[in-house]
C-alpha cells in the first residue's frame, strides 16, 4: 500500500504541480482503483493516501485557529509615483546599513488566503487567514486540492503561506455542468473552501499558489527566494513568476508589461507584491501597526471605483435560488457602463456590510460581472440595511436555508423557476426548439397555464392563434419545432431534464456509458461514481432526481406524448486529430461553434477550452484572442510540446 501510495502521489505532483504528466488519465484511474479497493479489505488508509482528496463527512461548523505566526496585511500603492516613493522610505530608513536592496515581485492571487501546518511532515493544520492572528480551521477542505501535498519531506514544524484558488477555465468548465453558473473564480474558491461539505469543495477542482514560510522551526533563511526553493524542494505549488530586480524602476517596466498580458493568465490577479528579498534587511525595516514596511502590493487601479448602492433585488434561478442583484448608479468601469453587480449571497452581504444608500468599492478584474467589494463607512450614515427575504419574491413561499444560500421551495409553482426550466429545456443545447424563447416561454406560463416541460406537447395551433404575437406563421414554426423536438439525441434529452448538477458534458458522458435513457434512469450510485467528472454530489443527484415522484410523472408524461430519445454513437474518423487535444478560438467562415466541435470529435479530437502545452492543435480564425496569444508563447518558450496553430483553411486541406 505505501508503494502504490506514494507512486500515485508521484504522479499526481508531476500532474498538478508541475504541469508534466508521465502516465495517462486510464493509468492512473486503475492505480487509484487498486488502492481504494486495497484500502477497503485492510480498512487502513495512510495519512497522505490520494482517496482522502475525495472529502470526508459534512462538518458541524469552523474551529478558530491561532496562527504560530501573524499573516500580515500589505499596504498598497497604485501608480508608479507611490511606488517610487516607497523605495524612497526603505532607502532613507537603511540609510546606515550596507546591506544591498534587492526586490522580488511575484503575482497578487485573488482568492482565499490559506495557512498550512505542517508537522512531522504531515498536513496537520489548515486555516484562513481570518484577522492575521486568528482564521478558521478548513483541514478537510484543503485537503481536497490536489496540488496542496498531504506529506513533505522536511520534519520539523512549519507554516506555509498561500492562496486557494479557482482557474479561469476550470470555472468556465464547470459552469457548463452547474445548474447555478458561479458568477466569478474568487467567490468560487472563498465559497467552496469555506463550505461546511468537502464534497463541495471537492467538485470545484481548486488550485493553490504558496509564497511563503511563516513560521519554521530547525532551519532559517536569509532570502525570499531560499524560501522559495525551500516550498518547491518540498513539493509545494509555487507559482512560476517570482522575478528579481536589482532597482525599482525596474520593477515598474516589468509592470507595465505584465499589464499587457493579464488577458492570458489562468488565474485571477489583482496586482503584484513586491518585496525586499535580504530576510535580514526586512528585520532592520520592521513592521508599522498594519504592515511590514518591506513589501507593497501593486494594485492594478483602473479596475476599482465608487458608486451608490441604490437598492438589492432578490432574483429566482432554475433551482430556486436566491441571488441578490445590487441596482446601483450607473458608474464607467474599465470602459463599461455599470448599473448591477453582483452580491453573491446573503453572507456575502453581511460580511461586507453592505447597505442600501451606501457608497460601495467596484470591482471587475478579469471577471465579465462585476463585483461589490464593500462599502465606504462613512457614506452609511443613514443607509437602510439590506432585509433578508422571508419569502420568496415571485411566489412568496416561505424560503429555506442551504448552506450560505436561500432557496424557493416551491419547485411546482414558482413562475421563475417554471420559466427557467422551460427555457433550458428549449434550448440549443437540449431539445433545441427553434424559435423558442423567454418571453415565449413567459407567455405560455401566463396565458395558456403551462405548468411543466411536459405541457409543450400538448399545445394546439387553436391555443397559440389566440396569443398576441402569434400569427399563423409563427403559431405553425413553433408547432413543427416542437413536434421535431420528439426525435431526439439522449445526451440532448438528459441535459434538457435540468437534473441538478449534470450539464452538457456529464450528459454525453451518461449517455455513452448507458446508451439508453431506461439505464440512466436506473442507475446505481456506486456505478455512476466511476465516470468521468461524476464525484459523491453529482451522483447523489442524479438518483435523488429520478426518484423524485413529480418528476416521474412529468418524464412519464413526455414519454407518453412521443419524446423518443435515441443514443447515436459517434463514429470517429481515423485522423490527424484522432486522440489529441485540439482548443478552437475566434471566429470560423464555415463552422458555428458547435458544428466545428461535433466534428473535431468525430475525427477523434478532445476539445478543449484552454491552451497549454499538452494542447496539440489551436484551430484559429478570424479575431482570435487571447488563446492564440498563449499558443505562440508556449511555441516560442522552446518547452517541449506537439502544439501546431493551424488557421481554417489549413484545416480544411488537412479533413
Amino acid at each position: 500500500m505505501r508503494k502504490l501510495v506514494d507512486k500515485l502521489n508521484e504522479y499526481s505532483y508531476r500532474y498538478y504541480v508541475l504541469d508534466d504528466p508521465v502516465v495517462s488519465d486510464k493509468e492512473y484511474d486503475e492505480l487509484y482503483d487498486q488502492l481504494v479497493a486495497l484500502e477497503k479489505k485492510t480498512d487502513t488508509i495512510l495519512p497522505d493516501s490520494p482517496t482522502i482528496r475525495v472529502g470526508g463527512e459534512v462538518l458541524k461548523g469552523f474551529k478558530t485557529h491561532e496562527h504560530l505566526a501573524p499573516l500580515w496585511s500589505l499596504d498598497k500603492c497604485k501608480t508608479p509615483e507611490e511606488l517610487i516613493a516607497w523605495d524612497i522610505r526603505v532607502k532613507r530608513l537603511l540609510q546606515n546599513s550596507l546591506l544591498p536592496i534587492e526586490y522580488v515581485m511575484e503575482f497578487k492571487f485573488d482568492g482565499l488566503t490559506l495557512n498550512l501546518t505542517y508537522e512531522g511532515g504531515q498536513l496537520v493544520q489548515a486555516a484562513t487567514r481570518g484577522n492575521g492572528i486568528v482564521g478558521e480551521g478548513i483541514l478537510e477542505q484543503v485537503k481536497t486540492i490536489k496540488s496542496i501535498p498531504l506529506t513533505i519531506p522536511y520534519k520539523e514544524k512549519i507554516e506555509a503561506q498561500g492562496e486557494g484558488l479557482m482557474g479561469l477555465s476550470v470555472l468556465e468548465e464547470y459552469n457548463k455542468i452547474a445548474p447555478e453558473p458561479l458568477k466569478n473564480a474568487r467567490n468560487a474558491a472563498a465559497g467552496a473552501l469555506r463550505n461546511l461539505d468537502p464534497k463541495v469543495t471537492a467538485t470545484r477542482k481548486l488550485d493553490a499558489f504558496c509564497y511563503n514560510v511563516g513560521y519554521y522551526e530547525g532551519i532559517e533563511f536569509n532570502t525570499h527566494m531560499e524560501i522559495i526553493d525551500f516550498l518547491k524542494n518540498n513539493r509545494f505549488p509555487v507559482s512560476k513568476y517570482v522575478k528579481k530586480f536589482d532597482n525599482i524602476n525596474d520593477v515598474i517596466d516589468e509592470i507595465n508589461i505584465i499589464k499587457e498580458e493579464l488577458k492570458n493568465f489562468d488565474f485571477l490577479t489583482d496586482g503584484l507584491v513586491i518585496k525586499i528579498n535580504s530576510i535580514e534587511t526586512r528585520r532592520q525595516l520592521g513592521y508599522t501597526q498594519k504592515f511590514p514596511r518591506w513589501a507593497m502590493a501593486f494594485k492594478f487601479e483602473a479596475e476599482e471605483v465608487t458608486t451608490q448602492l441604490k437598492d438589492v433585488i432578490w432574483q429566482v434561478g432554475r433551482t430556486g435560488k436566491l441571488t441578490p442583484s445590487a441596482v446601483l448608479e450607473a458608474v464607467d468601469i474599465g470602459g463599461v457602463t455599470v448599473s448591477r453587480a453582483t452580491l453573491n449571497n446573503w453572507d456575502d452581504i453581511q460580511r461586507k456590510g453592505v447597505k442600501i444608500g451606501c457608497d460601495v468599492w467596484l470591482r471587475r478584474s478579469n471577471d465579465v460581472i462585476p463585483e461589490i467589494m464593500g462599502s465606504i463607512e462613512e457614506t452609511c450614515e443613514n443607509a437602510v440595511d439590506i432585509e433578508r427575504p422571508e419569502y420568496c419574491p415571485a411566489c412568496h413561499s416561505e424560503v429555506v436555508e442551504k448552506g450560505a444560500h436561500i432557496f424557493c421551495p416551491n419547485s411546482l409553482s414558482c413562475k421563475p423557476q417554471l420559466v427557467s426550466r422551460i427555457v433550458h429545456y428549449a434550448s440549443r443545447d437540449a431539445m433545441d426548439i427553434i424559435g423558442f424563447s423567454e418571453k415565449t416561454a413567459e407567455q405560455l406560463f401566463e396565458e395558456l397555464d403551462l405548468r411543466d416541460i411536459a405541457d409543450l406537447y400538448e399545445i394546439k395551433y387553436e391555443d397559440l392563434i389566440k396569443l398576441s404575437r402569434f400569427g399563423d406563421k409563427k403559431a405553425r414554426n413553433l408547432l413543427d419545432a416542437i413536434e421535431n423536438s420528439k426525435s431526439c439525441k439522449l445526451d440532448a434529452f438528459i441535459f434538457a431534464l435540468g437534473i441538478p448538477n449534470v450539464g452538457r458534458k456529464t450528459a454525453m458522458d451518461l449517455a455513452k456509458h448507458y446508451k439508453s435513457f431506461k439505464a440512466i434512469e436506473e442507475s446505481k450510485f456506486d456505478e455512476l461514481i466511476t465516470l468521468p467528472d461524476v464525484g459523491d454530489i453529482v451522483a447523489q443527484s442524479i438518483i435523488d432526481f429520478f426518484h423524485d415522484e413529480e418528476i416521474k410523472k412529468s418524464i412519464e408524461k413526455l414519454l407518453g406524448e412521443g419524446v423518443s430519445p435515441k443514443y447515436e454513437e459517434v463514429e470517429k474518423k481515423e485522423s490527424i486529430f484522432s486522440g489529441k487535444t485540439v482548443v478552437v478560438t475566434g471566429t470560423l467562415e464555415k463552422y458555428g461553434r458547435k458544428e466545428i466541435k461535433e466534428l473535431l470529435e468525430k475525427l477523434g479530437a478532445k476539445v478543449a477550452s484552454s491552451v497549454s502545452k499538452n494542447t496539440d492543435f489551436v484551430l484559429a480564425g478570424e479575431v482570435a484572442g487571447s488563446k492564440l496569444d498563449k499558443a505562440r508563447e508556449i511555441i516560442e518558450s522552446g518547452v517541449d510540446t506537439n502544439l501546431k496553430i493551424i488557421s481554417e483553411k489549413e484545416f480544411e486541406e488537412i479533413i
